[in-house]
């Protein structure tokens, strides 16, 4: 379907995940997925997450055998334009882990932990590389979370400052993807929370710009701006002149209600004050469903937004 609607990437829609990203947080050395009934879900807009969270017990490692490797081989075998594997970012098994939950001494030393962390992810973009990867994306949503008040706040709480923690998930990142080859793409997607169509956190993206554009050698960013809640375009022109690309996420994959093509080329326009055409795209804002409950859409209504993302690009960039 993908293809039949003009997309050039496709992705198997993460079928065999429950989670955006525990699954594969689940299946590393050291890390567990711990369900605690006794405790709260994560909150969102109105609802709440089951309740699962990670602990990390022994030493970090990707394993050789990670099940999503084969994940993106069945993907391959019957993809007949890019396959694309999204994991999530090594941002995530530090975020989403209380101090309570991390087991191994060494690990109080944060510098340690984000070092296993990042070394591991290397392995991963390694192993993939090798099953045949040629773009892989690392949702590493957490950059966005660290521009909301609020999830500022809880961290401050936790004893962490977080444009530290900016720069530290920044350098991680960098690190893992430091030794990729030169014909693997390397794209971040950044939103604030997609469950149920709801979402978690709110605020510009201006905390975190510099970081994820200049610390960072990704290639294509996937940056939501389908509400107000993520702020202004103007933090996009700190994204340096050259070959990087931002892909607006401008059609929002929580509603069916379809963006209208003007409105779209509006924006894009808006943006093109800040960053030039060429280095510009346009994307839906988040998957269509971030965990097995999904997003309140129908399959018709998933079709039609990407049907409109292939639109508004030819009408655009031609």
């Amino acid at each position: 379907m993908q293809a039949e609607v003009g997309l050039p990437l496709a992705t198997d829609g993460e079928f065999r995940r429950s989670f955006w990203h525990y699954d594969f947080l689940d299946l590393l050395d050291g890390v567990s997925v711990e369900y605690r009934p006794s405790r709260d879900g994560l909150p969102f807009a109105g609802t709440t997450l089951r309740p699962f969270y990670p602990a990390i017990t022994g030493p970090i490692d990707f394993p050789t055998d990670h099940p999503m490797l084969e994940h993106f081989r069945a993907l391959a075998a019957v993809c007949s334009t890019t396959p694309k594997i999204s994991i999530p970012g090594p941002s995530t098994v530090h975020f989403r882990t209380a101090a309570s939950a991390i087991a191994p001494q060494q690990y109080r030393d944060l510098d340690v932990l984000l070092g296993d962390i990042a070394t591991a992810y290397a392995k991963a973009i390694a192993a993939f590389y090798e099953a045949g990867c040629r773009y892989l994306q690392i949702d590493d949503i957490f950059f966005a979370y660290l521009c909301d008040p609020d999830q500022r706040a809880a961290k401050q709480a936790e004893g962490f400052d977080p444009d530290d923690l900016i720069t530290r998930y920044a350098a991680m990142v960098d690190t893992a993807i430091a030794g990729r080859p030169d014909d693997l793409t390397i794209a971040m997607h950044l939103c604030r929370g997609n469950f149920r169509s709801t979402h978690a956190a709110t605020g510009g993206y201006d905390p975190a710009v510099d970081a994820i554009f200049n610390a960072t050698s990704v290639d294509v960013y996937y940056l939501e701006y389908d509400t107000e809640r993520a702020g202004s375009l103007e933090p996009l022109q700190l994204l340096p002149v050259g070959d990087k690309r931002i892909m607006l996420g401008l059609i929002t994959t929580k509603t069916a209600d379809l963006e209208s093509l003007d409105d779209l080329m509006r924006r894009v326009e808006e943006a093109n004050r800040y960053v030039d055409l060429d280095q510009l795209g346009i994307a839906p804002q988040c998957g269509f469903a971030s965990t097995e409950e999904g997003n309140l859409l129908t399959e018709a209504e998933q079709r039609a937004k990407l049907e409109l993302v292939v639109h508004a690009a030819n009408a655009i960039w031609g």
